[in-house]
């Protein structure tokens, strides 16, 4: 489906209803200066200004560093949990802690850095905090065994704090790693024009395949017979090292991109008094819209007016912020952007059921192995080696993903945003389901490339389209004069209504796939599922989702 300028027209709000106290021939003056000290937009209507590639690159290697560290972790949580003794049943609680925070608190952060009037910027002190939230994590899951073992000397003891502190790493770095990505794409739209922004979702998803790549070749050397691996304890200690100091030095040239004005406080320059309005706009929070004015506030006076006028109850700034008003704001987000997020969890559920269970699937159906026979069986052997063939494949997807970033940007003038995403699902279901029905180690492998086109396609297209909406709506705001309501919305809170889908499809993918396998007695209907969920997708990108022309 097509969204024409006149659909957004249409969407918009009516013009607010504003009043300015005062003489008749200040009035245009007035506004104008009240609306620029409201603290919105920080770039106002103005088009930033264009960035070299340069920065965008190093805005860009926040991504690289975020997903060296997924690799990592990818690599070696499951041994790390099972060497420090976790039971079975507590595996699914590992993994499903993470995403429903990620979802209950996504929406939260993001309308919270819409608001941040920081020095620093809006996004920079969120993306600062949850850097360091990821490296405490990565610290707590790869070195909590040797941690508690140095701290309790009472055997009983270890086993069982061991556990708890490596179940807390990681969830408290995925926690960080997932809700990261929201303030992180929210800054680049920022601070870029329509163009850059589009320049930048393409370095992001480079940068985040070439992260991904360099993650899983490191993961795959032996550093524990290494020389660092004798003097560090073990191979766990080193990628600790190597994870952080990649981490730290892409967050800081990340932080260090591209200058991000601060939001303006009206608190020393004017009072805004707003009346409290009963309904809740999809990204405001109770009656403050991102700087800009709801309709239905009272009145709007200059400093020098006042002294003269008296507050009511009923006259008030809303800076609270809930969860019940949050939840509110969302089930009200506007057809488009609700298509768009659906379509979104679709993607990521068909996604992450194929990766979660990839080098499973390449143990158990494609090299015959059994992951329940002794340590020391053929079985076991030749399942471990279709495990670690299965972790070439994941980094020939992030190879892929990587070049097919680059390839977007020559594809985007001739087939759009439309083609992209179609092309995306279509060749992610079209693979897995071959890999399904004819699971051979070359041509599975080879089919592995497919998995980068829409890993690509999920960092890059939804995220395009937000862009575009918001152009969109900027537009119609112009057209219709300064007086018009803003939509409300701000870019954090829209990127974190896209991203918590991730969340999302991650607490399906963990509730359901594990009863499916069970009723199945094969990890093969994850791929088959994984491919019946993608070409669905197919059909709801092509008929549902809106596109700007």
């Amino acid at each position: 489906m097509t969204l024409t300028k006149q659909d957004f027209s249409a969407g918009l709000p009516p013009p607010s209803e504003l009043g300015i106290a005062g003489m008749d021939s200040s009035r245009g003056k007035e506004k104008a200066v009240l609306e620029s000290l409201a603290g919105g937009d920080p770039f106002g209507s103005v088009e930033p200004v264009k960035k070299p590639s340069g920065r965008l690159i190093m805005h860009s290697m926040a991504m690289l560093g975020r997903e060296f560290c997924y690799a990592v972790e990818a690599a070696f949580v499951t041994p790390v949990l099972l060497s420090v003794g976790l039971p079975k049943s507590l595996y699914s609680l590992v993994w499903l802690i993470s995403p429903i925070l990620g979802f209950v608190l996504q929406p939260v952060v993001g309308s919270a850095s819409d608001h941040c009037t920081s020095g620093w910027g809006k996004r920079r002190p969120y993306i600062l905090a949850l850097g360091i939230l990821m490296l405490l994590g990565m610290a707590l899951y790869l070195n909590g065994d040797m941690m508690i073992s140095a701290l309790i000397p009472e055997r009983g003891k270890q086993r069982t704090w061991a556990i708890v502190i490596t179940m807390l790493g990681v969830v408290l770095f995925d926690f960080a790693a997932d809700f990261i990505d929201g303030p992180i794409k929210a800054y680049l739209f920022d601070v870029c024009s329509h163009q850059d922004k589009e320049k930048g979702l393409h370095y992001h998803a480079l940068l985040t395949g070439l992260g991904g790549a360099l993650g899983y070749l490191t993961g795959a050397m032996d550093w524990g017979n290494s020389v660092l691996g004798r003097f560090l304890g073990s191979e766990f200690q080193v990628m600790f090292i190597i994870a952080a100091l990649v981490f730290l030095i892409c967050l800081t040239v990340h932080l260090c991109s591209i200058p991000e004005a601060p939001l303006r406080d009206d608190s020393t320059e004017t009072k805004l008094l707003l009346k409290v309005d009963g309904s809740s706009k999809y990204g405001s929070i109770e009656s403050v819209n991102n700087g800009y004015l709801k309709p239905g506030y009272a009145e709007k006076k200059t400093l020098s007016e006042l002294g003269k006028s008296t507050e009511t109850p009923q006259t008030q700034v809303q800076t609270r912020m809930t969860l019940k008003c949050l939840l509110k704001a969302l089930l009200s987000m506007p057809s488009h952007y609700r298509c768009l997020c659906i379509s979104h969890l679709i993607g990521w559920t068909a996604f992450l059921s194929n990766m979660l269970f990839f080098t499973d699937f390449m143990g158990q159906i494609v090299y015959h192995g059994n992951p329940y026979a002794p340590h020391n069986s053929t079985a076991y052997l030749t399942y471990e080696r279709g495990v670690e063939i299965g972790c070439w494949g994941m980094c020939i997807n992030a190879i892929s993903s990587s070049l097919y970033s680059y390839l977007q940007k020559a594809l985007l003038p001739y087939i759009g945003l439309k083609g992209l995403y179609f092309i995306g699902y279509l060749l992610f279901g079209i693979g897995t389901g071959f890999i399904g029905l004819f699971p051979k180690v070359y041509s599975t492998l080879a089919l592995c490339s497919l998995f980068g086109v829409m890993s690509s396609t999920l960092y890059t297209v939804p995220f395009n389209l937000i862009a575009e909406y918001h152009r969109e709506e900027e537009s119609q705001k112009e057209q219709n004069g300064r007086e018009a309501e803003a939509t409300g919305r701000g870019k954090g809170i829209d990127c974190a209504a896209l991203t918590c889908m991730v969340q999302l499809a991650q607490i399906i993918v963990g509730v359901g796939l594990g009863f499916l396998v069970s009723a199945a007695g094969s990890v093969i209907v994850v791929v088959i599922c994984a491919s019946a969920v993608a070409l669905t997708g197919c059909c709801f990108v092509a008929f549902f989702v809106q596109y700007v022309e």
